[in-house]
């Protein structure tokens, strides 16, 4: 997959160094097919001071579902980057006024080739898997991942989804600029939870163009149209980390009736029925962990035991 480069330098034990109106994010909120970036030094002097926060609209996530579902196109433009037919629309509904990012494409191949010689078997690229991400993550708590929901433009099924407020880098940019993250425990906090959705979802197209960075340096995971393969098994165990305790517990508690409730509509029963083995698996990998390195050196989220100390 072309998502091997990606895996290869981000994850494989390398940190990444891991409003009414918001229509002025960087054009960069863009999907796959964004070029990788120069391999060159970086300059020698970058500003790398996050910009202020802008103001955000202050909605529930039923206000929210409600107006990418209804409200009226404003504006939309084909995006001049990505490889599947992505559009950047302007809703507007009298009060709200805000960007969105529309998929529509829905691809099936018995064979893919990547252009570096991979080939994948019973190939899906779905706008389906958008919708289907946004709520498996909102079932398990992580709120990393955009609201994405289902809509019918000009005739045809799509995902319509928020366009993410205040993006400052797409980790793309950061990296060839040479802006090194805070060294905090959220922010490698967040890549272990990527690293454990993307495992769970069997997302083969994790790349630098779809993961954003706001200026207090929360990460948003964006475009899993090549995710939820009918695998059982994991992509890549070994970039898996650490993980929160309570996702981990969440994960646990992953089932088959909230799974066909939540995503039924968008996979199908092959695609639904693989999650749960890859769930296992999951556990399994970091229950090993726990027991061989101590919960402090996996979970996190949990109580620090105090090292005992004699006074003199």
């Amino acid at each position: 997959m072309r998502s091997f480069y990606l895996w290869s330098v981000l994850w494989m034990g390398v940190a990444l160094p891991a409003c009414a109106q918001s229509t002025a994010q960087p054009a960069a909120q863009t999907p796959r097919g964004s070029k990788p970036g120069s391999q060159q030094q970086p300059p020698a002097s970058v500003d790398a001071t996050p910009p202020p926060m802008k103001p955000v609209p202050k909605i529930s996530d039923e206000e929210m579902e409600v107006f990418l579902k209804t409200a009226p196109i404003a504006t939309r433009k084909a995006l001049d980057t990505g490889t599947t037919g992505s559009i950047k629309a302007t809703l507007s509904d009298g009060k709200l006024t805000h960007d969105v990012h529309i998929q529509c494409l829905d691809v099936y191949k018995p064979e893919w080739k990547g252009a570096e010689g991979s080939i994948e078997k019973n190939f899906r690229d779905s706008w389906k898997f958008n919708v289907a991400a946004y709520r498996l993550a909102k079932l398990l708590g992580i709120d990393m991942v955009p609201m994405s929901v289902e809509r019918n433009l000009d005739g045809k099924p799509c995902s319509v989804t928020w366009w993410v407020d205040n993006v400052w880098l797409v980790e793309v940019e950061r990296r060839d600029k040479g802006i090194k993250p805070p060294a905090t425990d959220s922010w490698v906090n967040q890549l272990n939870t990527i690293r454990v959705f993307d495992q769970l979802i069997y997302n083969t197209d994790r790349n630098q163009g779809n993961l954003l960075i706001t200026p207090e340096w929360r990460v948003w995971m964006i475009d899993h149209t090549r995710a939820f393969r009918t695998q059982k098994t994991l992509l890549r165990p070994e970039t898996l980390k650490r993980i929160d305790a309570r996702l981990l517990e969440r994960l646990r508690a992953l089932n088959t009736v909230d799974l066909k409730r939540e995503l039924g509509p968008w996979l199908r029963a092959e695609e639904l029925a693989a999650i749960l083995p890859r769930r296992d698996a999951i556990v399994q990998f970091l229950e090993k962990e726990v027991r061989e390195k101590g919960e402090e050196s996996v979970l996190t989220g949990i109580p620090r035991s105090t090292p005992h100390v004699t006074l003199p």
